[in-house]
């Protein structure tokens, strides 16, 4: 099966379409995604996980464009939230309130009240004291709030440090030893209703291993609640599941499933799961200029139109994304290592160091996989408008988000009297 985004005919193509030709029509820097990808790598969570009851909720925090969120809605896919604004988004693409979930350390009263009334599947709570706001508030609306913990397993996933949120010194989730004593609590409030468990240990993890160790300790702790009379209906093994941005070997999905659903055996629980970068990670690309090309003694530079507030991982993470040319020439014999940056007044804006390119200047380059945690950790640093995004389904290129004007990005500001 043809990969949606590749190289055909000697440039590189998303679906049917050209981004030579795209980048002409949107200008850039430009985000362009692919439907195909998208569909396809949701389906892959369906077809591995077979016919035990399960719900794949994307993770909006990895890119929570309308457009996306109105594919995986036509797939019938549920949604995990951070925020009160991601589920105004949510639904506002179409995605059904009873199959959202609703995670995140720090929920407001306002954000609480929208999802009761909005008559979300259920909240994952990560602290006793956010369990006793929403018991509180549901009480006051007269209501019942379906509620599952997100436990803290202590389990190390290997990842960088600030993407990992399964240890104990990370600010997520109930750890262990207060996780019993909190669902007895739980089970004795009128306004709440137990539905569940589950955990996230991190994000980009490529091995099984990790999944196993916190799938077994959060299996002790249902058998341990079930003989107390606790009975829970699903477990949520979270997201976090890796892709290939350099030699990475992505994560097996079958092994995957295989892992937790021998985990689960014949326990009656629905599962479900919350994968983001996996779903639209490889879905995207960034389409971004060559401005102009600089040396400094030894160093040579590739100037861009894309910086660091177009694309963060670099910068935030030190994380590697290839930069390939979207028309390739056919010698490399004037290839030379440069260091990509952006236009951006910070020594951290840069897109890659150390890239062998043959460059001239008006080139126009691809930062691949760039569906996941760019264009929506984006920002408007340096008073830069925020960058177009196009979603391609066939030979049809649709618009998505439109390029920000700058006179808007402090239109919300006011002079002094």
């Amino acid at each position: 099966m043809e990969a949606p985004i590749g190289w055909r005919e000697g440039t590189l193509h998303v679906e049917a379409l050209d981004c030579e030709g795209i980048a002409a029509e949107y200008g850039t820097p430009l985000f362009v995604y692919s439907r195909a990808a998208i569909e396809r790598a949701w389906r892959r969570f369906g077809q591995a996980l077979g016919a035990h009851p399960h719900l794949v909720c994307y993770s909006v925090k990895a890119n929570s464009n309308l457009a996306v969120l109105d594919v995986l809605a036509r797939l019938g896919s549920g949604f995990d939230i951070v925020s009160g604004g991601e589920l105004k988004r949510v639904l506002a693409a179409g995605g059904l309130p009873e199959r959202i979930v609703f995670s995140g350390v720090g929920k407001s009263v306002r954000e609480i009240v929208s999802a009761l009334e909005a008559g979300i599947r259920c909240f994952n709570v990560e602290s006793a004291a956010e369990l006793e706001r929403i018991a509180e508030i549901a009480a006051a609306h007269g209501a019942v709030a379906p509620v599952s913990f997100r436990i803290n397993p202590d389990v190390d996933a290997g990842t960088h440090p600030y993407i990992s949120t399964g240890l104990k010194e990370n600010k997520f989730g109930i750890s262990m030893p207060d996780a019993a004593p909190l669902y007895r609590r739980a089970a004795e409030l009128d306004a709440i209703d137990v539905r569940g468990i589950d955990c996230h240990i991190g994000s980009q993890l490529t091995d099984v291993a990790p999944y196993r160790d916190a799938l077994d300790r959060l299996l002790e702790l249902v058998d341990a609640l079930d003989e107390e009379g606790i009975g829970l209906s699903h477990i949520d093994v979270g997201g976090g599941q890796g892709i290939r941005y350099r030699h990475e070997e992505p994560l097996d999905i079958d092994a995957w499933a295989r892992v937790v659903l021998e985990g689960i055996g014949t326990r009656a629980l629905e599962l479900v799961v919350e994968p983001g970068r996996s779903i639209v990670g490889a879905a995207g690309v960034m389409l971004t200029r060559v401005e102009y090309l600089k040396r400094n003694d030894e160093r040579r530079f590739a100037i861009v139109d894309a910086a660091m507030n177009d694309l963060i991982r670099p910068a935030l993470y030190d994380a590697w994304q290839a930069i390939e040319p979207v028309s390739p020439r056919r010698s490399a014999e004037g290839a030379r290592v440069h260091d990509v940056v952006g236009p951006v007044c910070e020594s951290a804006d840069f897109l890659g160091k150390g890239r062998e390119l043959d460059l001239r200047e008006g080139d126009l380059l691809a930062v691949m996989t760039s569906g996941a945690y760019a264009s929506v950790m984006s920002s408007n640093y340096n008073t830069r408008p925020r960058a177009a995004e196009v979603l391609v389904d066939g030979d049809t290129a649709h618009l998505v988000r439109a390029r920000e004007e700058t006179e808007a990005l402090f239109a919300r500001e006011y002079l002094l009297p």
